[in-house]
């Protein structure tokens, strides 16, 4: 393979081109080369594009893709490609599609038979993933957490056995409430890496026990400022840890059978040990008898 080779732009494609998250040093070479040559880039922001070209002297005709309204746009520019031309899928930082819009769009190109074309680069998610110092064999990528209390500490509830690392985005104002929700939820032990401002003037990756973190930042105001990612460990369960799903379903099947039938099911549903969903079940037993007592 030339390692060497030049993009070649064909028509009709469409290209997902990777813009920097902070560095303008960070864009390569192939990505210039297809913004270049393209006939048209559909843009979260037009001006936010605009100055990225303007700045390496890229002349290109822009169109507006968004989310309010890339299920309408997506079929204009189905309709351009299938008409011939190249386009060029930008968001206003990073990898498209990754939190940002296009979704629609590949999925009608793909459905067509138009021809997707993705491009390496940058993405905020892997680039805080690579610092962070937690197990990157496996992780979970979650996006923007809810921004109602209530839906946060549902999604975060619903990840908290999740064995693989979790990698977030966060905005500055909702920073602090985030990172409290996963101290009462995940438990104030739980490992979060906090990085912000990546490859910027100012970047800071800080990692600690989520209660912890949460008093680092409380130090300062300019330590919530800027464009973040948190990463947060995945759950290390202990040997003798029962999963959440094992004990719901025992707790079910105790409805309509007897314990040691019900603990016997569960644990054959689950591939845990009878003995210790038995036991379980005898220690709530205990404790609500010793309540009503």
């Amino acid at each position: 393979m030339n390692q060497n080779q030049q993009a070649d732009i064909s028509a009709p494609s469409l290209y997902i081109v990777p813009t920097p998250i902070g560095n303008l040093g960070d864009i390569t070479g192939r990505a210039l080369e297809v913004l270049q040559h393209v006939d048209l880039i559909a843009a979260e922001d037009t001006r936010h594009t605009g100055l990225l070209l303007q700045h390496f002297a890229i002349n290109a005709r822009l169109f507006a893709l968004h989310d309010h309204n890339e299920q309408q746009k997506a079929e204009q520019l189905l309709a351009k490609l299938q008409a011939g031309q190249s386009i060029a899928l930008v968001s206003d930082a990073g990898t498209p599609l990754i939190n940002d819009p296009g979704y629609h769009l590949v999925r009608l190109c793909r459905e067509a038979g138009v021809r997707v074309v993705p491009l390496p680069g940058a993405c905020a998610a892997i680039t805080a993933l690579c610092a962070a110092g937690l197990p990157s064999d496996r992780f979970c990528y979650e996006g923007f957490l809810p921004a109602k209390r209530k839906g946060r500490r549902d999604t975060l509830r619903a990840l908290r056995e999740e064995p693989r690392t979790l990698i977030f985005y966060e905005s500055t104002h909702r920073l602090l409430e985030s990172l409290q929700d996963m101290a009462d939820e995940l438990g104030p032990q739980r490992y979060v890496v906090l990085a912000r401002e990546l490859t910027k003037t100012w970047e800071n990756i800080q990692g600690a026990p989520v209660g912890e973190l949460l008093a680092w930042v409380l130090e300062d105001e300019n330590r919530r400022k800027g464009e973040m990612v948190l990463i947060v460990e995945g759950h290390q369960a202990s040997e003798d840890e029962l999963p959440a799903e094992a004990l719901r379903t025992l707790a079910l099947l105790q409805r309509e059978l007897p314990l040691k039938k019900a603990a016997a099911l569960a644990a054959e549903i689950h591939g845990v040990k009878k003995n210790a969903l038995y036991r379980h079940a005898l220690d709530n037993q205990t404790q609500e008898n010793a309540a009503q007592g």
